[in-house]
């Protein structure tokens, strides 16, 4: 019996007739549709004639959903075909292939017909017909024999997982928006799995993972994969949601293929936009994984999910707040977050645990009081954030950037309740002989004499402990209060013919009051303006003339000029000083400092005159992760930086003379 590699060796050979019509990165628009073909004609095998004979008994009494539950059974699978055609028979008939192709295709149950219409394959075959290598493919894969008695369905998993990893590779340019490198997979897959080992290896397990972006199912895969390594006595149903049609008719293709009692009885993978169409809104689950795309903008999806947010709050998905519309990933951790089990465990309800990729974007985008800042105050507060894992750059296929594993659960344990983890695997990784895209490192993970890095990142998380790459903080240590610090307003008075001119053009019945104010103050400039004020509403008073604020705020305003030589202006009707709104500062202090304390500490000492308006106070959270792992530098002697200057220049002047020679 082959093995699954071997497999895919194969079918990846048949890829090479696609030369020409296609380009390498559009393979798969043909390989991976035909490949689901392939193995769904193989299983359907034995049981063909039985599945005719019972079409032509009850399609005349049957129809839709009854008829397909009858031929499903008739053919021991959770879809069936009753096209006469099998892949032998389209080769019989050279000329009418793509027509006896498409008529194949239609004769499949409704799910399976709707995986190829995601594909969008009937485009593909036309393509194939016109280029003259349609037959060719077909009768190729005539000669892969995927039944389940030569292929397992482990083992198609495998084959199919490897020719997807291996086409997302090809098409590098886009293949971060919906594929994962597999080691990253892996870790945040034993990371995930990490305390539940009891859990799991109950016999009868049931456990559920959603992943909302799931892209073509890699990730889906993955954790199943680690289950039937680990813990075979437990089942895992995946669950995963996508708008891109490929992605989503490969994944879906993907779990069909596979064992029914690793997916459940229902349609696990579904189409559709999470933000706004969410195909499992009642559904509560116990592991969720994702990695959604970076810095994605969710202008499209803003009036719905604005609404939802403004009318139903904490009684939907985004109550927490709403991040920048240029960036949707935290909307992606508020979706999962409502989807979490509660911890009853009378009731056999054990919480959930969450590992979701970001950029580092989510980690300090906006100040206190913003969207992001109000986000992570929610998880945070609440004590779902259990770690943040710092991974190498350059691991992703479309984007050389620094990318971060979040880790958020309502179940922590009892040693990390009101903790966060930081853990730093940025320079964990062995550099790869091949770039892929912007790829060029991978996490080790003992295949290919590679040493095994990730059960060591996994054994040095759990180990919870205080090193050069992992640090442990109390949740307060990330919050801070955005205080305002005000300044007072300074003024100097002075009057001259200019202003007087400007200040009469707007309010020209105030000629005579002006002449008595210039007449009585004269034309020095006056620094303590409140004092002076009272002098000018004294003169006006004795005038008998009452002017309006506008006017009273105009004279001040033409009149005046701040000067910080001036005395400050008090308020007209409350103690203090007016601020000076130019000179308004903030200070971020720390949740865990006296505010009153820090504030006569760092601030009084360098501004004596300045007060805090508390009334405009703001938490704000954010996670700093380069601030708590920075290591200092020195620079290097400046007669070590002379001396390669000077022999720098003595090599310039040396391959000089040999041009001038």
């Amino acid at each position: 019996m082959a093995n699954h590699q071997e497999h895919a060796n194969l079918i990846w050979q048949i890829a090479d007739l696609l030369r020409g019509p296609y380009r390498p990165p559009q393979y798969e628009r043909v390989m991976l549709p035909m490949t689901v073909l392939r193995r769904f004609d193989c299983v359907l095998a034995p049981t063909k004639d039985v599945v005719l004979k019972r079409y032509e008994l009850i399609k005349e009494k049957h129809k839709d959903t009854a008829l397909e539950s009858i031929l499903d059974k008739a053919a021991g699978q959770r879809f069936h075909n009753h096209s006469p055609l099998t892949f032998e028979k389209l080769k019989g008939d050279p000329d009418n292939i793509e027509k006896h192709l498409v008529s194949y295709i239609k004769g499949f149950s409704k799910n399976v017909r709707t995986i190829f219409d995601y594909f969008e394959f009937e485009g593909e075959i036309e393509k194939m017909r016109e280029a003259n290598i349609l037959y060719l493919v077909v009768s190729k894969f005539c000669d892969v024999d995927l039944h389940p008695d030569k292929v397992p369905n482990e083992d198609m998993g495998l084959i199919f997982e490897n020719l997807i990893r291996r086409f997302n590779e090809l098409a590098n340019e886009t293949a971060g928006d919906h594929f994962t490198p597999r080691e990253v997979i892996r870790l945040m897959v034993s990371i995930l799995f990490i305390n539940d080992d009891e859990l799991l290896a109950t016999p009868g397990t049931v456990r559920k993972l959603l992943d909302p972006a799931c892209g073509t199912g890699g990730m889906l895969a993955e954790a199943q994969n680690y289950l039937r390594n680990h813990h075979k006595e437990a089942r895992l149903y995946v669950y995963g949601q996508d708008y891109n049609k490929r992605a989503f008719a490969t994944a879906a293709s993907d779990m069909l293929m596979k064992q029914v009692d690793h997916n459940g009885g229902g349609d696990n993978i579904r189409f559709g936009d999470s933000f706004i169409d969410d195909q499992f809104h009642e559904d509560k689950f116990d592991y969720f994984l994702t990695n959604p795309p970076f810095g994605v903008d969710w202008k499209k999806q803003q009036k719905e999910i604005v609404r939802e947010h403004e009318k139903i709050g904490f009684g939907g998905r985004f109550g927490a707040g709403l991040p920048r519309v240029n960036d949707g990933s935290l909307l992606f951790l508020q979706h999962m977050v409502d989807k979490f089990e509660p911890v009853l465990p009378d009731q056999l309800k054990h919480g959930s645990r969450l590992a979701i990729v970001f950029s580092g974007s989510p980690l300090f985008s906006g100040g206190a009081g913003s969207g992001e800042s109000n986000i992570r105050k929610w998880i945070i507060e609440n004590d779902w954030l259990e770690a943040i894992i710092a991974l190498p750059e350059q691991m992703f296929y479309n984007t050389g950037i620094g990318t971060y594993v979040w880790i958020v659960t309502n179940r922590k344990e009892k040693h990390r309740k009101g903790k966060i983890q930081l853990f730093d695997a940025r320079n964990i990784y062995v550099p790869m002989r091949k770039s892929l895209g912007d790829k060029r490192r991978m996490i080790g993970n003992g295949e290919e004499g590679t040493p095994n890095q990730i059960d060591d990142i996994v054994r040095r998380y759990a180990a919870f402990g205080e090193s050069d790459i992992s640090k442990v903080f109390d949740n307060e240590e990330f919050g801070y209060t955005r205080v305002t610090v005000e300044h007072p307003l300074r003024l100097c008075y002075q009057m001259n013919i200019e202003d007087k001119a400007r200040f009469l053009d707007a309010c020209p019945h105030l000629l005579d009051d002006v002449q008595a104010i210039d007449a009585k103050l004269g034309r020095e400039p006056m620094k303590d303006w409140s004092s002076l004020l009272n002098r000018i509403l004294g003169i006006l008073h004795l005038r008998r003339s009452s002017w309006k604020k506008a006017e009273l705020k105009l004279f001040r305003d033409v009149f005046t000029r701040k000067d910080p030589t001036a005395e400050a202006v008090r308020r007209e009707k409350e103690a203090g000083f007016e601020p000076d709104t130019d000179l308004r500062d903030f200070e971020n202090i720390p949740l865990k400092d006296d505010i009153d304390d820090y504030f006569k500490r760092e601030v009084r000492p360098h501004v004596p005159d300045a007060w805090m308006d508390r009334s405009k106070d703001k938490v704000g959270y954010e996670i700093n992760f380069n601030r708590h792992f920075y290591k200092y530098t020195p620079p290097r002697p400046l007669e070590e930086i002379d001396a390669d200057l000077k022999k720098a220049e003595e090599e310039i002047l040396r391959l000089l003379s040999e041009v001038t020679a």
